[in-house]
């Protein structure tokens, strides 16, 4: 495995993170689909012994049960100081005063109740989920730089939202000389290329490291348009991400099994190389319930598309409605 720096950094990661929103309890949030902890454990510590040294979860996936069965494998099963796990925070933990967005006061909470999950003693990369209309970003930007100043948190990021919001956060930071945001998980891949009109442009000139999240479209990338699994018949935010698009996508999904089999690769090494060639991608975070899914992922590392074949990949995609931003 050939290591990576994460955006304008020191850090070394792994050319693919793992998501790890697929480990939890499917029984405690709104995914039907997750993995229990005996089932996670195996897919953990393949991708630790494929070389990856990124992972990426939430204190929402799983209502914090994702953080604990990713800490305990990671624990168990990797060296601390080799690795680099990152966190987010935002959405409500539950209905109550105080739960969810960005105030000093949950951030501060809840940075505790992930290290705690966690067992660990500092997040590598704490990224806020979502922007928060109600909390002035003067407040959270100030509160993540005290979180970076006392040793709980070592790099910031953020994920789905507005460029604007994003310029404007890191604008604050660099005025009052706090951290800034050295990351962006955002959505992207051949069935959605919103980002590329505004976000990928300021993330390229900043040396901002982007990480997409659902590089494979909730798997629509990986399989015939006919064939089905059990998230793809069950989850609701995939649908509502892509069923409204279904027919300017599907020539896209075909293309990617055409380009695959002229390559003779599989087609979520089409999708993820199509990702990785763009050079402010950094590292996409691929999410993976069964083994094999690393094995079908990985060789994209060493996958490379011609100019023609991804204008190819390309030439169908037609605007969509923006998703994640809000």
């Amino acid at each position: 495995m050939e290591y990576i720096k994460l955006g304008n950094t020191g850090l070394d990661v792994s050319p693919l993170c793992l998501g790890a929103m697929g480990f939890g309890s499917p029984t405690n949030w709104i995914h039907n689909w997750i993995l229990e902890e005996e089932e996670s454990r195996p897919v953990i510590k393949k991708a630790l012994d494929l070389g990856i040294n990124f992972f990426d979860t939430a204190n929402i996936y799983s209502l914090g049960r994702s953080e604990e069965v990713l800490g305990e494998a990671l624990r168990d099963f990797g060296k601390r100081e080799e690795l680099v796990v990152a966190t987010k925070l935002y959405m409500p933990m539950k209905k109550a005063p105080n739960s969810g967005g960005l105030s000093r006061k949950e951030i501060f909470f809840q940075v505790e109740e992930s290290l705690k999950r966690l067992g660990m003693d500092y997040i590598d990369l704490y990224i806020i989920h979502r922007w928060d209309y109600q909390t002035p970003i003067e407040e959270t930007m100030e509160a993540l730089h005290d979180l970076v100043k006392a040793g709980k948190v070592r790099y910031l990021g953020a994920s789905a939202m507005y460029t604007w919001q994003f310029a404007k956060a890191q604008f604050i930071a660099e005025k009052h000389g706090w951290t800034k945001f050295v990351s962006m998980q955002n959505h992207l891949n051949l069935l959605y290329r919103e980002e590329e009109r505004e976000m990928i442009p300021f993330c390229e000139d900043q040396k901002i490291a982007i990480t997409p999240y659902s590089p494979l479209a909730s798997g629509r990338l990986t399989r015939d348009w006919t064939g089905d699994t059990k998230r793809s018949l069950t989850d609701q935010t995939s649908k509502m991400k892509y069923d409204q698009t279904m027919d300017q996508d599907r020539v896209i999904v075909e293309r990617v099994a055409q380009v695959a089999e002229e390559l003779d690769v599989k087609r979520a090494q089409v999708a993820l190389a199509w990702l990785m060639q763009k050079e402010v991608v950094t590292v996409p975070i691929i999410g993976a319930t069964k083994e094999s899914h690393l094995l079908d992922a990985l060789p994209a590392i060493d996958v490379t598309l011609t100019p023609e074949q991804v204008a190819f990949l390309e030439e169908p995609y037609l605007p969509h409605q923006v998703v994640g931003a809000r």
